[in-house]
Order: C-alpha cells, then sequence, then structure tokens
C-alpha cells in the first residue's frame, strides 16, 4: 500500500480527510467481515464482489471526511469514512452510511492473501 495518509499519522476512529480520501481507498483491494471484496479506482470506479459475482459501481468524494457511490440503475449512498488502526498502522477503513448508521469494516488485502 502506498500513498497514505498525507497528514502524518492517523488514529482509530479518525476520519479520513478528504486529500487523503482516494489513497485511502485505492491503496489495496478491501475485504469484509463475510468475504465480500470491493476496489476502487482513482477513476472513479468500483467493484464489488459477493459470492463471486462483481457489481460495478461509480464513486467520487463528497468531501468531510464521506463519498458517494451510484450502483446503477438508481442506488445512491453517501458513506463517513475512518481510519481503522492497530498497533499505529491503518489497516483498513469503516464505510458508514450516512442514513442509517449501518457500519461496515474493510480490511485491506494483503497480496498474500
Amino acid at each position: 500500500m502506498d500513498g497514505m495518509p498525507s497528514g502524518g499519522d492517523v488514529v482509530d476512529g479518525q476520519l479520513v480527510d478528504t486529500a487523503d480520501m482516494i489513497a485511502a481507498l485505492t491503496a489495496a483491494h478491501f475485504v469484509f467481515q463475510d468475504g465480500a471484496t470491493q476496489s476502487f479506482t482513482a477513476d472513479g470506479r468500483t467493484t464489488y464482489v459477493e459470492r463471486g459475482v462483481p457489481s460495478a459501481g461509480e464513486w467520487s468524494v463528497a468531501g468531510g471526511g464521506t463519498f458517494a457511490s451510484f450502483w446503477p440503475p438508481t442506488y445512491r449512498v453517501t458513506y463517513t469514512v475512518r481510519w481503522i488502526v492497530e498497533n499505529g498502522v491503518p489497516v483498513g477503513v469503516s464505510f458508514t452510511e450516512t442514513r442509517s448508521g449501518v457500519r461496515y469494516d474493510g480490511r485491506y488485502q494483503s497480496a498474500a492473501s
């Protein structure tokens, strides 16, 4: 993983700064507790894979520690993004839906996993 964070050390639960959002989301693929994975590209594309079935979407930085995603044909959602830090090292981010408050923890997938 490279390019994060720009503002120095981060702590667990800290909002991901707008300046760091792209680097935080594109640093590696994410793996979630249920085994689903998600990848983000710097040009605003994202792919979520659940039980081997990929879904393509779009995303953009919304500011204030949030990003917006769009899943065709009509689903739009905004997430607040916070660092997950263990032993001083960012290991992923949490995504919390701004409307429902539902939280998903995405851990960076290592090259070995």
